[in-house]
């Protein structure tokens, strides 16, 4: 097998996942190389990668929105698969120099504007889709968002669609929860000015075969779940959404996050104050600022989060409809502990759940598997080798019916 160079781009906490488990599986790549605009967090993730599996990475600066610089980078190093897990303002600069050196692309979530939120759906219509002809023509396997969510939840709809009888299936509702703790008075699991910019705009749901608005915070539901317990979570827009609509036949999908009290009253006001506006003021001194920016700033960095996380994330499907003509729920989902994901990679669960699966994904392309040759979203590809292939990687799937039998004969 010919054994593809892989190169990261980005160096925050997901970046890092992504950098171990890429050195853990290192039998299916050749060299391993990362690239952000500050070296210096290339090298801390080279040094952690170092100590763990005693292989280092080539580390780079590169400045990813300059595509002809980015096209030449790719390249002078033979990259083969460019997983991209920088800010998601770069994904349109990735992908055009992905599709011209004929790099393999993944990232883990849709592309943004910096001065856009929430524009119309369905999102990727509005960037990535619009590359799909031109990924076909130049014979590459784009995978969009194949984090966990967007990600896996996707492949676990896939395996809700193909369980049900067919054209049964009435309802996906991807629930995320994370019930752990970081000790901050207030922060965000990953970049907070992405994390803010997901919760400002209107919420876009899939419901009754139509685009539904709502506002955030403004429907809530309660679930028992496993291991996490009885937590509430809130309506929300999510990247997911926007392809599984188009490519499962399903009339219901919703995503709902977990959030607390705490989490939402500093929100709120940070809101309500103008501070998590995309777009820029001008200061008294004259001075012209983006207010989220500023609070992005003002916030803990979030990897330093992951050395005294504790607890569990639970993230699923709960999926609704017929089964041999009876009506019949399951939830397939994953836990995580974050300490134990510190202790194996120096990350917390959030960016363990988000960088994994990407590395999976990159496996599976390089053993062919999943080598399409074309634009794909993670629910147009077989999910089994994917799962199956998690389950061996530290994000195990289970499923469970509505009474909360683990469904163990449910073959994947």
């Amino acid at each position: 097998m010919n054994k593809p160079n892989i190169l990261i781009i980005g160096a925050g906490g997901v970046a890092q996942v992504v950098a171990h488990k890429v050195a853990q599986y290192r039998e299916y790549f050749g060299t391993l190389h990362i690239a952000s605009r500050t070296v210096n967090k290339c090298q801390a993730i080279s040094d952690s990668v170092q100590q763990k599996q005693h292989i280092s990475l080539q580390i780079h600066t590169i400045n990813a929105l300059n595509v002809d610089e980015l096209t030449d980078f790719i390249r002078s190093i033979e990259a083969g698969i460019v997983i991209n897990v920088g800010s998601s303002f770069i994904n349109q600069s990735v992908l055009k120099a992905c599709i011209t050196t004929g790099a393999s692309y993944l990232d883990t979530a849709i592309h943004e504007e910096p001065n856009k939120v929430c524009e119309t759906p369905p999102w990727y219509e509005n960037y990535e889709w619009r590359h799909k002809a031109a990924c076909e023509r130049a014979g590459i396997t784009a995978i969009l968002g194949v984090g966990f969510d967007p990600g896996v939840v996707n492949a676990y709809a896939r395996i809700g669609v193909d369980y049900f009888d067919e054209g049964q299936i009435t309802d996906i509702d991807i629930i995320d929860i994370n019930a752990g703790s970081h000790g901050r008075y207030f922060a965000t699991n990953f970049d907070p000015e992405i994390n803010f910019r997901e919760f400002t705009g209107v919420v876009y749901t899939w419901q009754n075969c139509k685009w539904q608005t709502n506002q955030m915070f403004e429907v809530k539901r309660t679930d028992d779940l496993p291991v996490v317990g009885e937590r509430s979570s809130y309506l929300c827009g999510h990247d997911e959404i926007h392809s599984l609509h188009k490519n499962l036949d399903v009339p219901n999908i919703r995503f709902w996050m977990g959030f607390g009290d705490h989490y939402i009253n500093v929100f709120t006001v940070l809101k309500n104050l103008g501070l998590l506006s995309e777009q820029p003021v001008m200061t008294a001194e004259g001075v012209e600022i983006v207010p989220l920016k500023v609070v992005k700033a003002l916030l803990p960095d979030p990897s330093s989060l992951a050395k005294d996380y504790t607890g569990h994330t639970c993230i699923g499907n709960k999926m609704r409809g017929k089964k041999d003509g009876v009506k019949q729920e399951i939830f397939i989902y994953n836990i995580a502990d974050h300490a134990k994901c510190y202790q194996e990679v120096g990350s917390q669960a959030i960016s363990y759940t988000a960088g994994v699966p990407a590395v999976a994904a990159a496996v599976l392309i390089a053993k062919g598997d999943w080598r399409v040759n074309k634009m794909v979203n993670v629910e147009e590809l077989d999910p089994r080798p994917f799962i199956n292939l998690l389950n061996d990687m530290g994000l195990p799937t289970h499923i469970q019916d509505e009474s909360g039998h683990r469904l163990l004969s449910f073959d994947i």
